[in-house]
């Protein structure tokens, strides 16, 4: 059910993945996905995906959306639209840390994802 984390706060220092997370009456509306980073090294990067399940056990092979890569603390914001995937009823976050250069050769990021259902944002038309 959301609001939840699709990926409690921690310190990762591998690949991962967050808990799935059922939509419940989520399911085909918009998400709004934020992305806390709250430490990092230098010379690292962090890729974050969202996959989807009908079943909890089928996880298809591409993910429903990425975030960016990122390289900074900070906090990021993602839309995903679910409307045309009425399909899914789960949701997962997985996560790839990579690291180079010198100095300690494991990556260390602090992060965390939280997903909350949201309203659609009024388009203003243009004649």
């Amino acid at each position: 059910m959301l609001p939840n984390f699709l990926v409690p706060e921690a310190v990762v220092r591998e690949d991962g993945e967050g808990p799935e997370t059922g939509l419940g009456s989520s399911c085909g509306k918009l998400l709004l996905l934020t992305l806390g980073i709250t430490r990092i090294l230098e010379q690292e990067s962090l890729d974050v995906s969202i996959w989807g399940s009908p079943d909890n056990a089928s996880w298809g092979d591409k993910p429903l959306a990425s975030f960016p890569q990122k390289f900074y603390c900070g906090t990021y914001q993602l839309l995903v639209d679910l409307a045309g995937r009425p399909d899914v009823q789960y949701l997962r976050a997985r996560y790839k840390v990579n690291r180079w250069g010198h100095g300690e050769p494991k990556p260390l990021f602090g992060i965390y994802l939280f997903a909350e259902e949201t309203a659609p944002r009024a388009v203003a038309k243009t004649a």
